[in-house]
């Protein structure tokens, strides 16, 4: 038993690129006794972990859990009470979609501290760099985020409802589902409605595919991609912005 109070940090990890990590984030990684992360989050990041941190995968890759949600749970409390500070580490934000609250739910009840730190979400940060504002005036004024398979492993009827507006509809985790909405748009009479996917989005081997409803799955068939990306759909696709790389020769200046 350690004798630090036992204290669970989620952590988002943002969604690929390093550099998109937070102040607040890293200090909290340089501050775990152990980490628990997670398949999406850039393993760069665990070099501000300290030398003496014990660093845990418990992601899943490919349809492989490293662990089931309830032995991860477990995990954070016994890894707690045996050392101190334990950091769960989550890609982009631990509220979106990221089970971070139910997490949080079950260890209060074994009496440990709880703090979140909020990440950079995947769903704003991926289209933003390919220059797709998810809003913008004359064409959306405002966005859905949903999640493409739900705890039973079917479509979110949100996708449905999210296809009768004019909103940009952003969806994660959805590739295995994108038959079915390609459908759900069509019926909607929107085949010509602009769709982008953004495989690995943010990283060094992002993949970019631009198509409308009726031509995305044989854009994502041509170029190959898969999870995990993000689904942009709407007029917004269309405003996508050229955007320079000032900002990363500045960088290789320094």
């Amino acid at each position: 038993m350690s004798s630090k109070n036992p204290i669970l940090t989620i952590v988002g990890a943002g969604p690929g690129d390093v550099d998109l990590i937070t102040l607040k984030a890293i200090k909290a990684i340089e501050s775990a006794d152990v980490i628990l992360y997670d398949a999406l989050i850039n393993e760069a990041l665990l070099k501000y972990a300290s030398a003496d941190a014990e660093l845990i995968f418990v992601g899943k890759r490919r349809g492989c859990y490293a662990f089931q949600q309830d032995q991860i749970n477990d995990l954070i409390v016994s890894k707690a009470k045996e050392k101190g500070h334990v950091v769960r580490l989550k890609g982009g934000d631990p509220f979106i979609f990221g089970r971070g609250a139910e997490e949080i739910d079950y260890v209060r009840q074994f009496g440990l501290e709880t703090y979140v730190v909020p990440g950079i979400s995947s769903s704003m940060a991926v289209p933003a760099y390919q220059g797709i504002p998810l809003t913008k005036r004359g064409s959306s004024e405002s966005f859905w985020v949903i999640t493409g398979t739900t705890k039973k492993h079917q479509l979110s009827g949100d996708v449905a409802l999210a296809a009768k507006s004019s909103a940009t509809v952003v969806i994660l985790m959805g590739m295995g589902k994108l038959s079915e909405i390609v459908r759900i748009f069509s019926e909607e009479n929107k085949q010509d409605v602009a769709v982008a996917i953004i495989q690995n989005g943010t990283r060094d081997n992002e993949n970019v595919g631009i198509g409308t409803i009726s031509s995305i799955e044989s854009i994502v068939a041509e170029k190959q991609l898969a999870n995990p990306a993000i689904i942009v759909i709407g007029d917004v696709v269309k405003e996508r912005a050229v955007l320079s790389s000032v900002l990363e020769t500045v960088n290789k200046n320094k």
